[in-house]
């Protein structure tokens, strides 16, 4: 994998995730019907006029045809390779506008909707289309556009409520036994950052874990940019890493998890309940902040320790340029 910036690298991959997932999941879930039409645009008239209209050019009206009306984060990539590399047939993706009255879907990527709204298809929303919410960031980073609420017909994001979820990585059992070699540990603890607020949660654990025992910093926020290519080399020469989320919401467990597996350390994390992060990934995988009364010390400590780095926030206000990229499914 050749060296990006991670302002493209990150989107780019986490694209790719959803829109296989996305694709598998719409074979399933969408099916032209007449039966309804939940629009503040004006339908097409009637089914017939829209199966006349299929006829042309080729025979859409047959297969699930989806239109991504704009590419998550301005980010493009060749989508005939979707057939290829995930064995997804009887779907046509695709972003071609002209297709908008023979799409059964029509993606819409949050953070791409203008504020006024100009940019969201302004034609007659055929009957049997339905529009999909994408969005993969959390609530505390995702703006609140007014207008939307009655618009969209399914949600994908990376909540287990979704009617589509695409979560940031996952785990599978292999079926071929390998044996695994755990990479030479050189330090004990190390973390990746590049957005950095004093008001952060983490960063406040941070601070007083530090106190208490070496922890070895990267990422722009300490002078040091770790690039998609060494992140995971970087990372595996420690025992723990940690997997600390910029904001706390439910299901909001990002590829900071799954690159501490990937590089073959216990992943430390702050983020969500434990019991939420169980619901992912076995309970003896990791290491929760919540296991301790406080980052100082253990479960001996007063309970009035650091009385609260560990939940304010949510509210954080700044987006997340974590130097981080989403490197691969573990």
């Amino acid at each position: 994998m050749t060296s990006t910036s991670k302002g493209i690298l990150r989107p780019f991959l986490i694209v790719c995730i959803i829109l296989a997932c996305f694709m598998a999941c719409l074979l399933i879930y969408i099916k032209p019907t007449n039966s309804w039409v939940f629009s503040p645009m004006e339908s097409a008239s009637t089914v017939m006029k829209m199966k006349n209209f299929f006829s042309s050019k080729s025979d859409y009206f047959n297969e699930t045809t989806i239109l991504v009306w704009v590419w998550p984060f301005g980010q493009t990539f060749d989508l005939t390779s979707c057939q290829a590399m995930f064995n997804i047939h009887g779907c046509h993706l695709t972003t071609d506008r002209s297709l908008y009255n023979k799409s059964h879907a029509v993606l819409i990527h949050h953070r791409d909707i203008s504020w006024d709204l100009t940019n969201l298809p302004q034609q007659a929303r055929p009957p049997f289309q339905k529009w999909i919410w994408m969005n993969l960031e959390s609530p505390t980073h995702t703006p609140q556009k007014s207008g939307i609420e009655h618009l969209f017909n399914l949600t994908l994001t990376y909540r287990r409520d979704s009617d589509i979820q695409v979560p940031y990585g996952f785990l599978t059992v292999s079926t071929n036994p390998f044996v695994f070699e755990v990479p030479n540990k050189e330090k004990l603890v190390c973390w990746v950052v590049s957005n950095w607020n004093p008001e952060h949660a983490r960063v406040k654990y941070y601070n007083e874990l530090s106190k208490s025992i070496e922890i070895h910093t990267y990422g722009q926020a300490f002078g040091e940019y770790v690039n998609d290519k060494n992140l995971i080399p970087t990372i595996s020469t420690c025992k723990f890493y940690l997997s600390f989320e910029n904001s706390i919401h439910k299901d909001y467990i990002t590829e900071k998890l799954y690159n501490a597996f990937l590089a073959g350390s216990v992943p430390v994390v702050l983020g969500p309940s434990r019991e939420n992060y169980e619901n992912y990934i076995p309970a003896d995988s990791f290491i929760h902040v919540e296991d301790y009364n406080s980052p100082s010390n253990n479960n001996d400590d007063d309970d009035d320790d650091d009385d609260d780095d560990d939940d304010d926030d949510d509210d954080d206000d700044d987006d997340d340029d974590d130097d981080e990229q989403y490197i691969g499914q573990a």
